[in-house]
């Protein structure tokens, strides 16, 4: 009889769990059912039953691109992409859906979570109340006065850049533009932001960090692309898994050590003599003494996660901005002859060819190439968001628990709104034309609430170097060399950027503009 008692409880039991579980199952099918059927409502190319439209996306080259301006040509506001069986994704093109978007706190998609063990919980990847009081303790990090100090060792950094393009120059050599242009980036970003010299430009291509970021973001556009990837035990079983962890654990060191020895160093400098000494206030310093309305500072994990972050945004970007702005002007050596004459006339009644704070906002048709260079290229191609209530897009509902795709590189490529796409027209951000812009068209450095804290500092160190080098080198591109695109966490080239470095002097010029 208490066998039976036993027996019937356990039967009853499994019955519960089983009849729990087809009404859970029962549930979420109807959601997504019901999920699918609105969502049918955005256009859509035809999809195969279980991979839905993978087998139909090339791989992230020139292929892939090419794909994504087709796409854009069909759907030129919005459509549906099914990744598998499951996972639909919207993804946007069209300045007013886009708008719609990044104007609200939708927070990061889910597939950021893949550079969670790499840069935590920092600005890029939080949301909610946590992002807004970050983002608040940090703003002041990149007000103009404490940028202006900057300016100086971003001269310096160039002119080390610089003194290496002229030893290729003078050995009729070339030089792959990313492998520089990184370690001077680099350079900048640990002296400006940390206070940290490393020599990393001296150092060369074979500089740990660099090679560690440079892995971690191959290593994660890989896994992007193979969603049997995502499952984290299945990820950490691959050699690409150990090497990330690998990697993860050296850049997290080196952050580690940064914080470390400012601590020190603020623990040095008495309160009486802060207004004395001769260190200006960096990122890093704000970080460590920001506090917020209850007089919490940020933690050890929040720091290092900030450090991370910026470390990340503020070098391998601007590093592909850079690359891809020599690119465009080598390519057309007319429009570099322009921009050369605007620099020589800034520069003529100087002793030096160092650059003031005030002569950012003194260089329009320079400042134009480097935005329709953005443009054209896309540095960074796609924002993911994960929308937390239905939203309208392109007329019609997209409901909660969609994610959803900015294409950067679709809005910069849509024929709807830059004719000849493909074109490298600096024109299109003339002061006649810069105002017809629609806000939501150019998207360098996101838009909205969550757009990119530091793009004042990146596009001064832009400007810094594209004057530095082009005042003494004329460039041209290796013939022999063809560029091909390869889309991952950024921008890049599958196999570089090759470019001829000619020494010049003011006044010379390849073009009669008159």
């Amino acid at each position: 009889m208490e066998a039976f008692s036993v027996s019937a409880v356990f039967s009853i039991g499994i019955l519960i769990i089983s009849i729990y579980s087809s009404m859970k199952i029962t549930v979420n099918v109807y959601k997504f059912l019901k999920k699918s059927a609105i969502l049918k409502k955005f256009p859509s190319d035809p999809a195969h039953w279980l991979w839905g439209h993978l087998i139909y996306f090339p791989a992230p080259d020139e292929n892939g691109l090419k794909f994504k301006r087709e796409r854009t040509g069909r759907f030129p506001n919005s459509c549906l992409c099914w990744f598998g069986p499951m996972l639909a994704v919207i993804c946007v093109t069209a300045p007013e859906g886009i708008k719609t978007i990044l104007k609200t706190a939708m927070p990061k998609g889910k597939l950021y979570r893949l550079l969670q063990p790499w840069l935590g919980d920092g600005l890029l990847l939080s949301h909610g109340d946590k992002w807004a009081r970050n983002r608040r303790l940090l703003t002041p990090a990149f007000h103009f006065e404490i940028l202006k100090p900057y300016i100086t060792i971003k001269n310096k950094a160039a002119d080390i850049c610089c003194s290496k393009l002229k030893t290729f120059a003078e050995n009729d050599e070339n030089f792959e533009v990313f492998s520089i242009i990184t370690l001077f980036t680099l350079d900048v970003i640990l002296k400006c932001a940390f206070s940290y010299d490393t020599n990393c430009q001296e150092l060369g291509t074979n500089h740990p960090y660099a090679q560690a970021v440079h892995e971690l973001s191959r290593i994660i556009t890989s896994r992007y692309m193979r969603p049997w990837l995502h499952i984290d035990w299945v990820f950490y079983l691959t050699k690409d898994g150990r090497d990330f962890k690998k990697h993860c654990e050296y850049v997290h060191k080196v952050a580690e050590q940064i914080i470390s020895n400012r601590r020190e160093v603020l623990q040095k400098e008495m309160p009486e003599k802060q207004s004395n000494r001769k260190r200006y206030t960096d990122f890093l310093d704000t970080l460590l003494m920001a506090q917020d309305e209850n007089g919490v500072g940020l933690t050890d994990e929040e720091i290092r996660a900030e450090v991370d972050t910026f470390l990340f945004e503020g070098h391998d970007t601007t590093a592909s901005a850079i690359s891809w702005s020599l690119y465009s002007l080598a390519q057309h050596p007319e429009i570099q002859d322009r921009v050369q004459r605007e620099i020589d006339e800034l520069m003529s009644k100087r002793s030096k060819d160092d650059l003031l704070a005030t002569d950012l906002n003194q260089l329009p048709y320079l400042t134009m190439c480097i935005k329709e260079s953005l443009r054209l290229h896309s540095i960074i191609s796609f924002i993911v968001r994960h929308s937390d209530q239905d939203v309208q897009v392109s007329g019609k509902t997209l409901p909660k628990d969609t994610m959803i795709v900015v294409s950067i590189y679709g809005v910069h490529h849509n024929l709807t709104l830059w004719e000849d796409s493909l074109k490298f027209q600096p024109e299109r951000f003339s002061p006649d034309n810069i105002d017809k812009i629609d806000p939501f068209a150019f998207l360098p450095f996101s838009a909205g609430p969550r757009n990119c804290i530091g793009q004042n500092f990146a596009m001064h160190e832009i400007k810094v170097l594209l004057v530095k080098v082009l005042k003494r080198f004329h460039l041209e591109l290796d013939p022999n060399h063809p560029v091909r695109k390869i889309e991952g966490l950024v921008m890049k080239a599958e196999h570089g950027i090759k470019i001829k470095a000619k020494t010049r002097n003011p006044g010379q010029y390849r073009f009669d503009l008159s």
